[in-house]
């Protein structure tokens, strides 16, 4: 997904992403503000996935979205 597109539709999916990832904190959310990269980053820390994987999780449920 676009990053232009996963910014600007972040405040819209933040709930839902908050419901997938409980693990991480209203920090992290602040901290990621729709940025792929800072996502898959916490997802990386919180879930100790390998950047592959977070990566694919990330793209996977943004598409579904």
């Amino acid at each position: 997904m676009n990053k232009d597109i996963i910014e600007g539709k972040w405040e819209q999916l933040k709930g839902k992403a908050k419901e997938k990832w409980g693990e991480l904190t209203n920090d992290d959310w602040d901290v990621v503000e729709g940025k792929r990269d800072q996502l898959v980053g916490r997802i990386q820390e919180r879930y100790g996935r390998s950047k592959e994987d977070a990566e694919k999780e990330v793209d996977d449920w943004f598409n579904a979205q």
